[in-house]
């Protein structure tokens, strides 16, 4: 998969890339069982069939993913989590998902586009050598300490542009923003205040290491929020449980605010289609 930024966009005049990171949109839709029903069943099994094939053509396309999920409760049946790097590949994408069933048939609910980003408050290697100096850590010991950072963040960095997203069952995304009111803005805090406010809301998150996987795309200029949170785990209780624990951090008390909530169940396609009613 091709992980590389596009630094030169003068050569690229027929896409849309980013300097760096993926575009990201999540799309929720209902099945319009009456519309479905007015099909044949060969009619049917050729919207699906198309269905699956167009699932597979943007899985195998370079620097693209595609999840598709089971939506519980109501809100919605079907959903989908793209990542593309061209958003000229996106849109064609996600209009032809609209219509891969046939017209009418799925009938989007609501969706999200977001990109994949480095968040400005991640520690840079002086402050990380500051702080080992502040603990009492040997002269020795810090060079080699900071190169083992600087391995980590570039994989932190990496992984966070141009995420592999898991295969986990239960999926969660919303969209969030920092309030901006006459009593709490977050953006008149000076930025070191906001760092080290940010350093302990991700000391909580911390606590569900290998229970919880998680993607911030940032949405600013883009959609309705500031950003996107998609989480993966394999139990709904951890996704309840992060969210609630990181409502008590200063972060969320005073500053945040929040979009509706999507639940779905990451299944193979036979399944998916049989649990949606296709």
């Amino acid at each position: 998969m091709n992980s590389e930024a596009n630094t030169d966009p003068e050569t690229n005049d027929d896409r849309v890339i980013p300097y760096q990171g993926w575009h990201v949109i999540h799309l929720f839709y209902r099945i319009d069982q009456t519309q479905w029903a007015m099909f044949s069943e060969e009619e049917q099994r050729e919207a699906m069939t198309d269905l699956t094939a167009l699932i597979q053509e943007i899985r195998t396309t370079d620097s693209a993913q595609l999840l598709a999920f089971s939506m519980v409760t109501p809100k919605a049946d079907l959903g989908f989590m793209l990542l593309t790097d061209d958003l000229h590949k996106a849109n064609e994408f996600e209009k032809k998902l609209t219509l891969s069933l046939g017209p009418d048939v799925l009938e989007p609910v609501y969706s999200y586009l977001s990109m994949t980003e480095l968040s400005e408050y991640t520690t840079t290697e002086e402050q990380y050598a500051a702080e080992l100096k502040a603990e009492g850590t040997e002269e020795s010991e810090i060079e080699e300490k900071v190169e083992e950072f600087r391995r980590r963040i570039e994989k932190y960095n990496q992984d966070r542009l141009y995420p592999n997203m898991p295969d986990w069952p239960v999926f969660c995304f919303y969209p969030m923003s920092k309030r901006r009111g006459e009593v709490h803005n977050w953006y008149g805090e000076e930025h070191e205040t906001r760092r080290k406010m940010m350093a302990g809301h991700a000391r909580v998150g911390r606590q569900w290491a290998g229970k919880i996987r998680q993607l911030i795309t940032g949405s600013t200029g883009l959609d309705e929020h500031e950003w996107g949170v998609t989480l993966f785990s394999h139990n709904t209780q951890d996704i309840k449980e992060i969210v609630y624990q990181m409502r008590f951090d200063e972060v969320t008390v005073k500053y945040g605010e929040f979009g509706d909530f999507y639940i779905g169940l990451q299944l193979p396609l036979d399944e998916l289609f049989r649990r949606v009613g296709l």
